[in-house]
């Protein structure tokens, strides 16, 4: 579920075993700190991509030298990479997905807009299916099959999000809506500035929540095969993110004015889905 800035890590869930929701924090911690690097703050873009470039040679570190800490005079790095280094260590984690986790921040400060659904598609498998995979890693699952399927799932929140926050990521000069989708639908980015609810929008949006749809669909299987806490987690996640996709449409695709927050009565929906 969301957490805070960095909303693709299920972070410290009392679903999640207690011998890794150290190792889960870990992750969470390298993430929420490069991607706060990324976004938030004052810093220019150079500044930016300098502190995302120590978090590369980091990483590099870990990668040559196993058990490296962090160079003299960084104590904020070494709150992040010192346990990190273990949690990689601990649980022979890749170390690509880190940096493909860097190179999506280092892709928001200097891309604003996606031509087409596969520069959005690339986007995400660097944004957000890395976490995915490396839970399944940590849960020792990370076959093709589940992959494949966990892929699908973390491209498809990631998608989920971009929706919910159209108006958010307009006001941040950001549009996620490939801009081949809003020539085919005739939609101009004034009308995102003027949030306007056309029929044309309505036919954007219901196509985008259908092929959103599919990914979570084809992911879900994976949450059925994972065994106990985690896999009720990972239904729980999946069916949040179908949810949203409910409520838009149910809004008439009014993510301007209506943007879905979840509450007690769709909690509960997720919660019977998740275990019937």
């Amino acid at each position: 579920m969301p957490i805070d800035h960095y909303e693709n890590f299920p972070v410290a869930s009392l679903l999640l075993p207690r011998r890794l929701r150290g190792a889960v924090t870990d992750l969470y911690r390298f993430a929420r700190a490069a991607d706060d690097i990324a976004d938030e703050g004052s810093a220019s873009d150079d500044e930016r991509l300098a502190q995302l470039a120590a978090f590369r040679a980091e990483l590099h570190r870990i990668g040559a030298e196993p058990g490296a800490v962090p160079a003299p005079g960084a104590p904020e790095l070494a709150g992040i990479f010192v346990p990190l280094a273990a949690t990689i260590a601990r649980h022979q984690l890749p170390i690509t997905p880190f940096y493909d986790l860097l190179s999506a921040f280092e892709q928001d400060i200097g891309v604003k807009r996606y031509d087409d659904y596969a520069t959005l598609a690339d986007y995400c498998t660097r944004s957000a299916n890395p976490v995915g995979r490396l839970m399944l890693h940590l849960f020792e699952a990370a076959d093709p099959q589940n992959v494949e399927q966990s892929d699908a799932i973390c491209t498809g929140l990631q998608l989920v999000n971009f929706w919910q926050d159209v108006r958010v990521d307009w006001h941040k000069h950001r549009v996620y809506l490939p801009q081949e989708d809003l020539r085919r639908f005739d939609i101009s980015e004034e009308d995102l500035a003027a949030c306007r609810l056309t029929p044309a929008w309505r036919a954007l949006m219901a196509f985008q929540v259908e092929r959103t749809r599919a990914l979570l669909h084809f992911g879900a299987p994976l949450a059925r095969r994972l065994p106990g806490r985690i896999g009720l987690e990972l239904r729980l996640v999946v069916q949040g993110g179908l949810r949203v996709l409910e409520r838009i449409e149910a809004s008439g695709y009014d993510v301007f004015m209506n943007r879905p927050e979840l509450g007690a009565k769709d909690w509960a929906i997720m919660l019977w889905r998740s275990i019937k």
